[in-house]
């Protein structure tokens, strides 16, 4: 399809001819300007980004900040359990808030009564808590909880509380209710003197925003609907936390008796607060065992007397509530109403949004009539009373396989596209809509997937899917944007190019960087120095004398270490292939600073954690969060050298003066702090204001170097499912999973002729070599003979040092990343990902066994790799116990 017209099913849906054909009058904006403007004055942030997870949470409005901050600044709000002047402030506040949080789901205190919680969460446990269950007894079979099948996680937890209870749970599959007969009002009987029941359902499936019947409220009270065949009188919980944030809920209409909500769902902020309305007339029968601080009228310390207070706020909100958090939500409802006129009108154009990308997606075809998406849907997205603005979909392949959620989601995030894959908290629609059945979910955690992980293929079906979401900021572009992500990622091929999916400053346009486009290369060139064609340059030791071994002088000159690579490596070229010793080094890199350039070395010295200095640092923002290139391209433009003779690392950057960092930390100067990778606690130390205010210029925002502390351990993880007695004890360093990365240049090689194009005049051009291979950051670089070939190690030796191979390494959107210029470019993940049948693996990861630093050990440019294969557990062994030495063939 390369430069011909898009064939039928492969072009983007014109928003006008999706509005002329419409059946029913659809909105879009809201009528007091245009989005843009909403857009530019109050979400400013967003500019290049496509955010498509509100129903995850929503964004706030920088005018609903400003407010706010206002408003305490002008203010003393004191604790409202005191009486002072400033308490009373906050104690009416918050009975004012509580007033406008039920005017805006149209009922009054009389009908309801507001508690804050921590969250929607938090809200559905108090009502397991709370509410009258009835234990089976000889005089009958007591309470029973239902809930339907299409509830998030905390509403299916809730029966651990009752099963305590010895109160009965039960299922109830959505098909089952929409299918129950209607009964006789008259028919279901008096319930007084009957156990009491609960049936829990979502005003909107958080997986698939299919919207449930709001008149079922109504229908199971009065007993005209019922959930299960039980005598009694039955309460309904309504989950509202996904409805509200984009519809009007009705309470004067619609009378739940429980509704829990979280106020990020609406606002965006503050998070951390939720609420719990609370029908008036089942207020009485709630029961309470804990009293905390502000819930008693009286109590006796040293005797069992305990009054509670008689409101029933006051009686269930333990402690001191987040008051300034609450205070927010008044400025949050007043921006609300201010920027959009109200949820009907939220309601509107969030799910003209959605039908128009449901329509556009639905009609994307192959060239050979196969799908490109299979949307999980109970409605066809007909009006807003059935679905909500959420669309939950797999992207399949032209054959009709699906694609795992996790690369689409990798592909999504290199256009600054933000959606939600997995199950969302929601097993029960997730088992309904992708068919995995109860044996399917317990065999998937046997194979190691668990809920919120990136596993999202096993046997080749899917465990999760993709999710979008349209929120009442969101605009004709990001839905655009989304939908040209699609069609250029499965139907156009780029051509190694990046794929324009907007124009510079709308949504989803990558932000322009003239600093990167005129970066230097992110290795120091001094040509090619291999006979294998454009092979990396070398960047070269400035002194590698190794300090931190104990060795003085060891290291050969630059000169001769390079003269050494050439004949090395001319020498490997003329094996035969399938000698295991044509596996030759032909480069090393470490990588000083994670995620910065590669310093590319000769010969190495080795330390307990792999190579010496090999991602020793890391760049944090102001909160201490460590920075990779997913969140800060750009940090391949920054180029750390060591001279380990100097004991210094000199860090250069275009347009910088250059700046020194010693190598180790001054024990009695520095001040340890706890930091995090990949889930790790590492102790590190600032490396001082003055590499800070070099990195703060640099990316125009306010960052740190830190260095791990030389005398914290942080030892590796026991996984890849091989025996792990050969390196429980392994220590990392700040990188991801082991002490080496290894790949192969026949993998290369493959990748490279996957991503040839042909130019006007026919001639092929390959993707240059080098640009690829410092994509993959590998410490060790080596001239296979066959493409993945070493996915079937399981150990290497060099030299007498031995490596055991602990799996491949399952690559993320870095590689996208070009490490000299620190633009994106989606093709690298796309090939790979077709070549591997949709799981990104390239690279193998080393870890070392029984590594004696008596002497110094190194890794050398010409070295011979020795595999043992998996097969050959008997091949090429070489005693563990033999002292390092140079490792150099």
């Amino acid at each position: 399809m390369a430069g011909g017209a898009a064939h039928p099913g492969a072009e983007l849906l014109p928003f006008a001819r999706f509005l002329d054909s419409s059946l029913q009058p659809l909105v879009y904006g809201y009528g007091r300007g245009t989005l843009h403007e909403l857009r530019a004055r109050e979400f400013g942030r967003l500019a290049g980004t496509v955010y498509l997870d509100h129903a995850g949470t929503t964004l706030f409005p920088q005018s609903q900040i400003t407010s706010f901050m206002k408003d305490l600044m002008e203010n003393v709000y004191g604790n409202p359990h005191s009486q002072n002047i400033s308490s009373k402030l906050t104690h009416d506040t918050v009975e004012q808030v509580r007033f406008r949080i039920l005017a805006h789901f149209h009922t009054s205190p009389e009908d309801y009564t507001v508690i804050f919680t921590s969250g929607s969460t938090a809200a559905l446990k108090l009502v397991a808590e709370a509410f009258p269950w009835v234990s089976p007894g000889p005089e009958g079979s007591g309470s029973c909880f239902c809930y339907l099948t299409d509830s998030h996680t905390s509403v299916v937890g809730m029966r651990k509380i009752t099963a305590a209870m010895n109160v009965s749970s039960i299922p109830v599959r959505p098909e089952d209710m929409w299918s129950a007969e209607r009964q006789d009002a008259a028919a279901a009987g008096d319930p007084a003197g009957q156990p009491p029941h609960l049936f829990c359902y979502p005003a909107q499936s958080n997986f698939s925003g299919t919207r449930y019947p709001l008149s079922w409220i109504g229908e199971v009270k009065s007993g005209q609907r019922r959930p299960a065949s039980r005598p009694g009188k039955w309460f309904v919980l309504l989950d509202a936390a996904a409805f509200v944030g984009t519809s009007p809920l009705d309470l004067s209409v619609h009378q739940a008796d429980f509704v829990p909500i979280s106020f990020y769902k609406i606002f965006g902020f503050p998070t951390g607060l939720g609420a719990l309305l609370v029908n008036n007339r089942l207020a009485a029968l709630l029961r309470k065992t804990y009293f905390g601080g502000g819930t008693a009228a009286a109590y006796l310390a040293g005797d069992d007397f305990y009054v509670p207070r008689e409101s029933v706020a006051e009686r269930f909100e333990d402690g001191t509530i987040s008051f300034l958090d609450v205070i927010a939500l008044k400025h949050g409802f007043d921006a609300l109403e201010r920027l959009t006129g109200g949820m009907e009108s939220i309601r509107q154009h969030t799910f003209t949004l959605a039908q128009y990308t449901y329509t556009a997606l639905s009609s994307l075809r192959y060239p050979n009539g196969a799908p490109v998406v299979q949307i999980y849907s109970d409605s066809d997205f007909s009006s807003p009373e059935v679905q909500g603005p959420v669309i939950s979909f797999n992207v399949l392949d032209d054959h009709g396989n699906v694609v795992g959620y996790s690369q689409v989601d990798k592909m999504a995030s290199l256009h600054n596209i933000h959606v939600r894959t997995g199950c969302f908290c929601n097993t029960g629609a997730c088992q309904r809509h992708l068919g995995i059945s109860d044996e399917m979910v317990k065999k998937h955690l046997q194979a190691g997937h668990v809920c919120g992980d990136d596993v999202d293929l096993i046997d080749g079906q899917p465990t999760g899917s993709v999710r979008i979401s349209f929120g009442y900021m969101s605009t004709l572009e990001d839905a655009q944007a989304f939908l040209r992500f699609v069609i250029a990622t499965r139907l156009h091929s780029s051509h190694g190019q990046p794929l324009p999916l907007a124009t510079p400053g709308e949504a989803g346009a990558p932000p322009e960087d003239s600093e990167a486009q005129n970066a230097v290369p992110a290795t120091r060139a001094r040509g090619s120095s291999s006979p294998q064609e454009d092979t990396s340059p070398h960047s070269g030791v400035w002194n590698n004398s190794p300090t931190a071994v104990d060795a003085e002088g060891l290291c050969p000159p630059l000169l001769e270490a390079t003269g050494t690579q050439q004949t090395t490596s001319e020498k490997a070229a003329d094996v035969p292939d399938g000698d295991l010793r044509s596996h030759v080094i032909t480069n090393l890199f470490l990588y000083p600073i994670k995620s910065c350039a590669a310093f590319e070395v000769i010969r190495w010295p080795l330390g307990s954690q792999g190579l010496l200095y090999d991602r020793s640092w890391m760049v944090v923002n102001h909160n201490g969060i460590c920075l990779s290139q997913k969140q800060e391209p750009r940090l391949c433009l920054i180029q750390p050298f060591i001279d380990l003779q100097r004991r210094i690392m000199v860090i250069k950057a275009q347009g910088m003066e250059p700046i020194e960092v010693p190598l180790e930390e001054n024990s009695e100067q520095v001040q340890i702090c706890q930091s995090k990778v990949c889930a790790d606690r590492v102790n590190t130390y600032d490396c001082g204001e003055k590499i800070s205010n070099w990195l703060s210029k640099f990316f125009g925002r306010p960052y740190h170097l830190i260095k791990q502390s030389s005398d914290f351990q942080r030892n590796a993880k026991k996984k890849h499912g091989k025996d792990q007695s050969a390196h429980t004890t392994a220590t990392l360093s700040l990188v991801n999973e082991a002490q080496y990365l290894l790949i192969n240049r026949s993998s290369i090689l493959e990748l490279q002729q996957q991503l040839s194009t042909s130019c006007e005049n026919g001639k092929e051009e390959l993707f240059p070599m080098n640009n690829l291979i410092s994509r993959f950051r590998a410490n060790i670089i080596t001239n296979g003979t066959r493409a993945f070939e070493e996915e079937k190690w399981d150990e290497i030796s060099i030299g007498s040092l031995r490596f055991q191979v602990l799996g491949p390494c399952h690559r993320c959107q870095m590689i996208c990343i070009d490490q000299q210029t620190g633009q994106r470019n989606q093709d690298v993940f796309q090939k790979l990902s077709e070549r591997r049948e949709r799981k990104v693996k390239f690279g193998v990861y080393l870890m070392h066994t029984s590594l004696d630093l008596s002497s110094p050990c190194y890794l050398s440019v010409g070295s011979q790799v020795l595999p043992l294969l998996k097969e050959n557990m008997e091949h090429h062994h070489i005693p563990a116990t033999e002292k390092c030495q140079d490792a150099s063939s």
